[in-house]
């Protein structure tokens, strides 16, 4: 686990920088929920954007069940870290997609957890579509929020979440809450500290009203608790009673994602070499 955030997070702030530079982007673009990791993430690309001389455009992309506070949060995040914010809703969108999409829509259970993940998937790929729209506009490239927890559990939308460039894809999920504890106490701006403590201080949720929590779909009552039995999963140390776990199984059920995507490798089609 990480012992000096300091410099962890100038490390991240200097390979961010080094990287926009050697591919000569013009812009970061970064979708803002609310949540931890978005906001986490705009607080990291912030000052490097600056130095840079390049926008950090951060849109939040509302799609029928983002709730009141999420989205307010998500405002703020915008206005106090990005240099370019707008509000957007695709809701409108989501229902014509949705209706030419869904096979035989009008006979589903829309109450069931596996229909909410399938339309959440849905929300999830039509963000992506938008941010990417931006970065070919703005000649950037769109910014991943994905932390490293969340990674091993599966938890993200294939073709739907992961963008160009990660900051936190490495961190644990508590590593993300500490980090921004970190660079909260260190901005001046008492606004701009706020609206990241608040983030830290949310429920934890992806926006797509699956469940009310993260943590509801993942089968856990802390991520600290969650980290300590995939940290336990990595290092063969998982006790009996574990192997059962919500946790463990969604980490060995989701292993294909990690794997995405799957090509044969070529000793396997064929003895001919190159």
């Amino acid at each position: 686990m990480i012992k000096n955030y300091e410099t962890s997070v100038a490390n991240i702030r200097n390979e961010l920088k080094n990287y926009l530079e050697n591919f000569k982007l013009k812009s970061l673009i970064l979708g803002v929920s609310g949540g931890i990791d978005s906001a986490l993430c705009a607080a990291l690309a912030r000052p490097v954007c600056d130095e840079l001389g390049i926008p950090l455009i951060c849109r939040s992309i509302t799609i029928v069940s983002n709730k009141p506070d999420e989205i307010d949060r998500a405002k703020r995040i915008g206005i106090y870290f990005g240099t370019d914010f707008k509000e957007i809703d695709l809701s409108e969108s989501f229902f014509a997609l949705q209706k030419m999409m869904v096979e035989n829509l009008e006979t589903e259970n829309k109450t069931e957890i596996p229909y909410k993940l399938r339309m959440g998937n849905l929300k999830a790929r039509m963000r992506m579509i938008y941010l990417y729209e931006l970065a070919s506009k703005h000649k950037g490239m769109v910014l991943s929020t994905d932390n490293f927890t969340e990674l091993l559990l599966g938890f993200w939308t294939l073709h739907g979440d992961v963008g160009d460039y990660g900051m936190i894809q490495q961190l644990w999920k508590t590593e993300v809450y500490e980090m921004s504890r970190f660079v909260a106490s260190k901005l001046t701006d008492k606004n701009a500290s706020q609206a990241l403590l608040d983030c830290v201080n949310a429920t934890p949720t992806d926006g797509l009203g699956i469940t009310n929590s993260d943590l509801d779909q993942i089968g856990a009552n802390s991520y600290e608790e969650v980290d300590l039995i995939l940290r336990k999963v990595i290092y063969n140390t998982l006790e009996e009673t574990l192997k059962t776990h919500p946790v463990v199984l969604r980490n060995r059920n989701s292993s294909f994602k990690r794997n995405n995507p799957f090509n044969i490798p070529r000793e396997k089609i064929t003895n001919e070499g190159f």
